[in-house]
């Protein structure tokens, strides 16, 4: 029942914020063995002024909040932030500088929607996160 929360200074039209969002929910997917169902992705469009990181260059900004379920291994998280931060740079021009991911990772009951709690994480992908 992961949340990816992304603020970025990219200008996106609909059709482009779809993509994204499909992109990265595969890359999730793919990256932290589960499947799609749960995963929520939030874009949310900022001023330049809005978003500020002390190493950052000219270019677009992008901010990934992770907020997912505890279980995953670094390698699984570290390979998830690397890929999506990739496909960011190589679609959208955006400079390594201008990215950060950070992951809050939370007990499974404490992600939760209408039909269910969450429970912990056991890596088989069929939990919905």
């Amino acid at each position: 029942m992961p949340l990816l929360q992304f603020d970025t200074t990219l200008s996106l039209s609909d059709a482009e914020k779809t993509a994204f969002a499909d992109r990265v929910t595969e890359l999730y997917t793919d990256e932290m063995a589960t499947t799609a169902g749960h995963v929520a992705v939030t874009i949310r469009d900022r001023e330049p002024a809005d978003l500020h990181l002390g190493r950052a260059v000219d270019g677009p900004l992008v901010f990934l909040d992770a907020e997912i379920r505890q279980g995953r291994s670094l390698e699984r998280k570290r390979s998830f932030a690397l890929a999506t931060m990739a496909y960011l740079g190589d679609t959208f021009d955006v400079p390594d500088e201008n990215m950060k991911v950070v992951f809050t990772e939370h007990p499974g009951e404490s992600m939760m929607g209408v039909d269910r709690v969450g429970g912990e994480w056991d890596g088989d992908g069929e939990d919905g996160d």
